[in-house]
């Protein structure tokens, strides 16, 4: 179940940069010959330290285009006048709208190669970001003697200046704390210093031991160029990075750029209607299921919502303003009904509220489709047929299962995609180790249906996949597990998987160790409030807050009972609502939006690495050439709009202070073409 002088053409391109960056947007500056042509592509000098490839991994993980310096490469391009800029049809080019570095001159102050990294910057007015350095006048800081401070920051709190809030870092809200996951470790360092002139600070913190404030991020403004300085280490994955990473990339671009980032959390509840098995705390397994099978007797009870479950689901709902996507199994409970009297009150209660849920068929009854399941062992294998083939369940049953649940949907009312679908135990799919490939009668079944869309476990395949012509949409499972429906049970169980066979578990973190292993059991009446619902919320919102719309999956048998599942969603929505500002929802995408997103990720992602793309700016127009049929992402200001044929009209939606939209020629076009507020 279940990341020198200047010329006479220098000054008047930094003029009339400056002028435009007046207006908010940053732009290029004119040449002799008018506007230059900068290319929406970033250019990452990377060293191999942590900050630069953060960066790297939200550029990438946009779908903004990037080109890469590895300065630990002998055999790297050397940066020259020539590998920055040229001409195209008589027209100057920028072949880079913003440059990221891993501190402030990576190939030494002075050089060839900084120089001419520094001359492209004024020309064009072109942002650079300094990764990661420390506080000294070269980067518009005081030193940190100075009044200011240098030192561990896991834990502090820093906050959004008013300066940040007026522009690029606009989308925050509250006060940000760096992370502190062990105490034992030091996980931030930073240097907390004074701005001087010329220097704006947009992200800064109180000065420990002192008085006044001091940066972490801002910019300096200085000998016509900019920087963004950061002065604090950081990887990819803290949550401090993942909050300040949109504000990074829209200073570097200036708010223009392809690709788009939104904050995505979708939540799966599986087996709806049906029980769930329970997880004996004695025996370490789950009675009725495959691992289970040391003939004892069993003696738990299955999980079941039940109506007051149901009626505090919907409840739960309308005061979160978020949505379940309830995954339901009808023959499951009409078992259930048969063997109870012919009623069911947590049936009738989800039906009067279905228009508050988003509903996905999960098969009639849940069972295994793919290989037949010989449970004569632990773990079970896949069944034979007489010439040795592996016995699959059969096309025109997977087919039944799927239709019987939609047609059961129909007939109720409910507000089902039949595009959708959701198979028990993901199964169908290749189940390693011993169903290695997909059930040969799958694809067939899910065509029969009309199903497009069908869910993998993002643990075992992350990445979206054909499945004849459907397409998986990977999910990640979280930490609640089905088989549990209190939190002395939930506890129980997750000790045994997380802690070594001399604590009594399951020993699996003694060769596999992973974040979530345990020095030593958690206390059963306090372990999962202190510490799996924090450890839990903190890697759910990491997806959301990574641009990740992958959906996670629970149970129902997470409804019911002790209804543990709803501390973990209340922190993720509350810790994301206290950081954001109302322009930046948390999305709750259903099934099939989730699909399609990936799917075009995934065509944008080859069309950049082909380079079949071509994208850039001349002034305030934008120009977009992609392979036919490809849907183009793209992040551009309030205000913007799109050429149409004849006039024009507003581009995108709004998020985070900016508009994005997945877009495409309109027709008789070859290109997109949108203009600049």
């Amino acid at each position: 179940m279940a990341p020198r002088a200047r010329t006479r053409r220098e000054t008047v391109a930094v003029t009339a940069a400056a002028a435009l960056m007046t207006l908010g947007l940053g732009a290029p500056g004119a040449s002799a010959a008018g506007e230059p042509r900068i290319d929406l592509r970033v250019l990452v000098v990377d060293n191999g330290d942590s900050s630069v490839q953060a960066i790297t991994a939200q550029l990438r993980g946009t779908g903004i285009p990037y080109t890469t310096i590895d300065l630990n490469d002998p055999g790297r391009p050397t940066v020259t006048p020539a590998f920055l800029s040229d001409t195209v049809n008589g027209t100057p080019r920028a072949k880079y709208q913003g440059v990221v570095l891993p501190n402030e001159a990576p190939f030494g102050t002075g050089s060839a190669e900084q120089t001419a990294l520094e001359n492209y910057e004024r020309t064009y007015g072109i942002p650079q970001v300094d990764a990661y350095t420390w506080a000294h006048p070269g980067v518009g800081l005081d030193y940190t003697g100075e009044g200011g401070w240098a030192g561990a920051l896991d834990g502090r709190e820093a906050s959004v200046t008013a300066a940040g809030k007026a522009g690029w870092f606009g989308y925050l809200d509250g006060a940000l704390a760096f992370e502190d996951n062990d105490p034992a470790v030091q996980e931030s360092y930073g240097y907390v210093a004074r701005p001087r002139t010329g220097f704006t600070s947009y992200v800064d913190i109180p000065v420990p031991g002192s008085t006044g404030r001091g940066s972490l991020v801002g910019e300096y403004a200085h000998d016509g160029r900019r920087e963004l300085v950061v002065t604090f280490a950081y990887n990819a994955h803290q949550r401090q990075f993942r909050v300040l990473a949109r504000g990074i990339v829209e200073w570097l671009t200036q708010g223009v750029h392809l690709g788009r980032d939104r904050n995505h959390f979708a939540v799966h509840v599986d087996d709806v209607l049906a029980p769930d098995a329970r997880w004996d705390t004695e025996r370490n397994c789950t009675p009725g299921d495959i691992d289970c099978a040391d003939g004892g007797e069993d003696t738990t009870t299955p999980i079941r919502m039940t109506a007051a479950d149901a009626a505090y689901a919907a409840r739960w709902q309308r005061e979160r303003g978020f949505t379940l996507d309830m995954v339901y199994n009808a023959g499951s409970g009409e078992q259930w009904k048969a063997e109870h009297g012919g009623t069911d009150p947590l049936t009738d209660r989800l039906l009067a509220d279905k228009a508050q849920y988003r509903w996905i068929n999960h098969t009639y009854t849940h069972p295994f489709l793919g290989c037949v399941q010989d449970t004569s062992t632990v773990p079970w294998s896949c069944a034979k047929n007489a010439d040795g083939s592996t016995r699959y369940m059969s096309r025109a049953e997977i087919a039944a299962q799927i239709r019987d649940n939609h047609q059961w949907a129909v007939a109720k009312g409910l507000p089902v995609d039949r595009t959708e679908l959701v198979t028990g135990e993901h199964s169908g799919l290749k189940t390693l180790p011993q169903q290695p490939d997909d059930n040969p009668n799958l694809a067939g079944a899910l065509a029969d249906t009309g199903v497009k869309w069908i869910a993998s476990d993002n643990s075992r395949e992350p990445e979206q996949r054909p499945v004849g012509a459907a397409v998986t949409v990977p999910r990640h499972p979280m930490n609640v597990y089905y088989n549990v429906g209190t939190e002395a049970e939930m506890t129980d169980e997750y000790n045994w998987v997380y802690t070594s066979k001399a604590d009594g578990g399951s020993g699996v973190c003694e060769n596999n160790p992973t974040s979530t292993c345990l020095d030593e059991p958690l206390d059963v009446t306090t372990g999962y409030d202190t510490h799996i619902v924090p450890q839990e919320a903190r890697i759910a919102l990491g997806h959301a807050l990574g641009n990740d719309p992958r959906p996670h999956y629970v149970h129902q048998s997470n409804l019911a009972e002790d209804r543990i599942l709803y501390p973990v969603l209340d922190k993720v929505l509350a810790d994301y609502r206290a950081l954001f500002a109302d322009n930046t929802p948390l999305e709750n995408p259903r099934h099939s939006a989730i699909g399609t997103e990936l799917k075009r990720r995934a065509a944008w992602r080859t069309a950049i690495a082909n380079n079949q793309v071509t994208a850039y700016r001349i002034g305030n127009t934008v120009t977009v050439r992609a392979p036919s049929g490809t849907q183009i992402p793209v992040t551009a200001p309030e205000g913007t709009r799109k050429q149409l044929l004849l006039g024009t009209t507003p581009f995108g939606t709004p998020y985070a202070g900016a508009r994005s939209a997945w877009t495409a020629p309109e027709a008789l076009q070859s290109a997109v073409t949108l203009k600049l507020p």
